[in-house]
């Protein structure tokens, strides 16, 4: 699981039938403590099946891979990223 950045939407024209009714947002991964509160996007984009009603601007966790379809099972869903939660508060403490 990664700590994203909402940073846009985006739409399909065709999909695979299994994607009916989809929010696809625009994340970027928050790649270190520094860059939580860094609002301004500039890092590699992923496009992400939107589980919780996410909007621009919005810090979510982020499953990737097999553990982004897992809410759909048995249904079978072509992703490979999914927002799992949005996060009102986060706090990090250093190792001791």
């Amino acid at each position: 699981m990664k700590i994203a950045r909402v940073v846009g939407n985006t739409t399909l024209c065709r999909m695979h039938p299994g994607m009916q009714a989809s929010r696809l947002r625009c994340i970027e991964v928050v790649g270190t403590t520094g860059d939580i509160d860094n609002l301004t996007p500039g890092g590699d984009l992923i496009v992400a099946w939107d589980l919780c009603g996410s909007s621009e601007g919005d810090l979510v966790a982020l499953a990737e891979g097999p553990e982004s379809a897992a809410p759909f099972k048995p249904d079978v869903k072509p992703i490979d990223a999914s927002i799992v939660a949005i996060l009102d508060h986060c706090e990090i403490t250093a190792p001791s």
